[in-house]
């Protein structure tokens, strides 16, 4: 749930259309609105009625959003680093950098983003897929934010991109789960990043960031290497590529977390 704080980021990723629907007011009003807007995007009005079905405001996500001020606003580098990089997750990324070995090398010659760095990512977001990755219906999530006027240019956005992936056959509905701002899967990609950086990777037909380790790692990679990723070059503070991985997160401290781990796992 990292990402949740550099949401803002986002509305500069993918270029948000003019939405028809005005937030406030009736719910149900701005969900037969958002789904005009979602048919004209391309969607179907059966993905559209399907995912619609049933869902209303949920309070705990819009109570959340208004008391959330920023998980590194009060903390030091050293103070958050100190609880992210530890031991036991140090350990665990080591083993699976041996297991998946050669499709991080894959990964690392197509897209120049070092295996390390993928690793420190996979780790920090989600304990490499087996921590928390959100629990809660991504559709009701999103549009409950984009039915709230405060950023709702940004939550249309994102709705209709959640249910891109419905329409792509990427996620079924019932695996469309995530956190507390939409973020999805093992690397925790808002729905635009999904759709905009995803990759098969598992050649199956589908991107899959929930299921798929090769998916979730090479569209990690694919967004920074898009987003200008020098391969070859260092990423530590002050560098291109540190600037680069503002398209990660915005948050230095975030960041400089991000290539500590790296480093700990080019360690013996």
């Amino acid at each position: 749930m990292t990402r949740l704080f550099a949401l803002v980021l986002f509305s500069v990723l993918l270029a948000a259309p003019v939405h028809a629907a005005q937030c406030g007011g009736d719910f149900n009003t701005f969900l037969s609105a958002m789904g005009r807007d979602a048919t004209a995007a391309g969607v179907s009005r059966n993905v559209i009625d399907q995912a619609f079905a049933g869902v209303t405001i949920d309070q705990a996500v819009l109570t959340f959003d208004r008391r959330q001020r920023g998980m590194f606003h009060a903390k030091s580098f050293e103070e958050y680093a100190s609880t992210r990089v530890i031991p036991a997750r140090i350990n665990r990324a080591k083993r699976l950098m041996q297991t998946h070995a050669a499709l991080l090398s894959r990964i690392e010659r197509q897209f120049g983003v070092p295996k390390e760095l993928l690793m420190a990512i996979w780790t920090l977001e989600s304990d490499n897929g087996t921590g928390d990755m959100g629990k809660l219906p991504v559709v009701r999530t999103i549009a409950t934010l984009a039915h709230d006027c405060r950023r709702t240019e940004l939550f249309q956005t994102e709705l209709i991109a959640a249910l891109k992936i419905v329409q792509r056959g990427d996620l079924p509905l019932r695996d469309l789960i995530g956190a507390f701002a939409g973020e999805i899967g093992q690397t925790q990609f808002l729905p635009s990043s999904y759709i905009k950086y995803g990759v098969d990777y598992d050649g199956n037909g589908h991107v899959d960031l929930r299921h798929s380790v090769p998916d979730v790692l090479a569209s990690t990679a694919n967004l920074l290497k898009t987003n200008g990723w020098k391969a070859g070059a260092p990423f530590g503070e002050g560098t291109e590529n540190f600037q680069v991985m503002r398209e990660w997160n915005r948050s230095e401290v975030y960041r400089k977390t991000m290539a500590l781990f790296a480093e700990k796992l080019r360690g013996p």
